[in-house]
């Protein structure tokens, strides 16, 4: 009589061999996992320090959000494809297996969301602070989108019949959206704003006929402080439907002179005028002559036009320049004893008609 092979117990409708075999699945698939992520994380963290793109650091942050819980529902899947399981043990598994891997994709997703705006954040961090605040509030806009759909689809995939829901959901968000559609308009304006950047915090604009400095951009609003000290409020809408013009990102400042002097003036020294301007201005430090010319006969002056760039979009180094040649002008015209000319009119009173007597008063 042969002794009884252990083997061949049946436990659970499987033989001990398959629950052994199964058991090695889970052990083998469950520590290659483990060891993968582990391993793997650490030698991209070490490789991702040594480089400058992101695509690497955002690996290593997948990696290291990766959940037990997910390697262990891994294991079990492998595992149970060699056991012969009842269909209620099959079904509680799927669903369990299931949440798994929605989590999971959540958790990577979310990682995602949060390190590319943490990034961007981080990038605009000098140049845009105030910019923080809407960034945020997109990211949790993201995240709640993400979070939505992988519900829909976790209930999709339990069995759960979500047409009813999605256009459920449909209808209501048309309605909030019509109802709210300004609202709307405003937070993609600011959307806009940030990623397109027409200006940020600190930027000296100029919105139509209105001047100030950006104070704040927010989801709705915002912010600019006019050069009279009053807080100026603009829609973000409304913002960008008008002309902006942005003077923080001027290179340099074109500066047209203009100058009249009076017709006494000698023809030779009229000639020679626009190179004593052409000189006053190239005297200056940081400035680009463009041209000098006698321009044309004014009701009382002859007029003298000169143009020349301030290479610097500084507005205090561009007005000192213009002032520092303007002094130049007059003390050179004051040597040269050139008059400026002042608006004058010459009345000219003729007499009475020969032979006519004024009536007595």
């Amino acid at each position: 009589m042969q002794p009884p092979n252990f083997l061949e117990w049946q436990f659970y409708h499987n033989s001990v061999q398959a629950w052994l075999v199964a058991g090695i699945v889970f052990v083998v698939i469950g520590a290659t996992l483990f060891i993968a992520r582990t391993l793997l994380a650490r030698r991209l963290a070490r490789v991702a320090a040594r480089t400058s793109t992101t695509a690497d650091d955002a690996l290593v942050d997948l990696l290291r959000r990766t959940r037990y819980f997910f390697i262990l529902a891994a294991a079990v899947a492998g595992a149970a494809l060699f056991l012969d399981l009842p269909r209620r043990a099959i079904a509680v598994g799927h669903v369990l297996g299931t949440i798994a891997l929605i989590l999971q994709f959540a958790i990577w997703g979310n990682g995602l969301i949060t390190f590319w705006f943490q990034n961007y954040a981080e990038r605009k961090a000098d140049s845009d602070v105030a910019s923080r605040t809407t960034i945020a509030a997109f990211s949790f806009v993201a995240r709640a989108i993400l979070w939505t759909m992988l519900l829909l689809v976790t209930l999709n995939r339990l069995g759960i019949d979500v047409t009813a829901l999605i256009t459920g959901l449909g209808v209501g968000g048309i309605a909030v959206a019509l109802a709210v559609q300004n609202v709307l308009g405003d937070v993609f304006a600011a959307l806009a704003i940030v990623l397109d950047k027409p200006f940020v915090v600190g930027d000296a604009i100029s919105v139509d006929t209105l001047t100030g400095t950006v104070e704040n951009v927010g989801l709705k609003t915002t912010r600019i402080r006019s050069v009279n000290g009053e807080q100026l409020i603009f829609s973000n809408t409304d913002l960008l439907k008008s002309r902006i013009r942005n003077f923080k990102r001027m290179q340099e400042r074109r500066v047209v002179l203009t100058i009249g002097v009076s017709y006494d003036t000698p023809p030779d020294t009229v000639a020679r005028i626009p190179a004593m301007l052409r000189e006053a201005v190239e005297a200056q430090d940081q400035v680009r002559f463009d041209r000098s010319h006698f321009m044309s006969y004014g009701e009382s002056s002859l007029v003298f036009e000169t143009a020349y760039f301030v290479l610097t979009g500084d507005y205090l180094t561009f007005a000192n320049t213009n002032q520092a040649v303007n002094l130049a002008v007059l003390r050179r015209f004051s040597a040269e004893r050139i008059d400026f000319a002042f608006p004058t009119r010459t009345i000219v009173v003729r007499g009475g008609a020969p032979g006519v007597v004024p009536a007595p008063a």
